[in-house]
């Protein structure tokens, strides 16, 4: 009998997810990510978090038919919902908000109108099963909407205010 170091294939998935989940804490492990940052920095911690829970558990919610992501306490939301946005979703998960960068993620047309709002830049693109019209919804939806909609206090300067707010004052960002 011999004996090898040849890992098996659910050992070797692990030590790759592990070693790409050290990868992204170490480039967005950092929790003062600027605002424009958080959207990358949220897809890359949800994929390394996905590569994790297949390597241990085989298989994740997303591949079982569900593009929502559990989140302490029970709850479930689309991944472009903000954790500090106590909003719940609208519908399903229908379009993808990209940034500048092109880091995207995956939403509601609820959220993903508050993250496009929060963006500049930012696009909206429907997913191939979305229903009629997702997309230009969730574009008009950011146009009246405020960037960061959940934090409270006075908003006055033009980055705070909604574009359609911005129009209507006759500003340019």
């Amino acid at each position: 009998m011999s004996c090898t170091n040849t890992p098996t294939p659910a050992a070797a998935d692990l030590a790759v997810a592990v070693q790409i989940a050290r990868r992204m804490l170490a480039a967005y492990g950092d929790s003062q990510v600027d605002g424009f940052d958080y959207p990358a920095a949220y897809g890359a911690v949800s994929e390394a978090l996905r590569i994790l829970v297949r390597a241990v558990d085989g298989e994740t919610d997303a591949e079982k038919g569900s593009a929502l992501v559990r989140i302490p306490g029970g709850d479930e939301r689309c991944p472009a919902a903000h954790p500090e946005d106590p909003s719940p979703c609208v519908g399903p998960v229908a379009v993808t908000v990209l940034d500048a960068a092109n880091a995207g993620l995956n939403g509601c047309e609820h959220h993903g109108a508050r993250l496009l709002a929060s963006l500049e830049g930012g696009r909206v693109y429907a997913l191939p099963d979305a229903p009629e019209g997702a997309a230009i919804r969730t574009f008009k939806a950011a146009d009246t909407t405020r960037p960061f909609p959940w934090i409270n206090g006075p908003r006055l300067r033009p980055g705070q205010l909604s574009r359609a707010e911005n129009r209507a004052r006759g500003e340019q960002l």
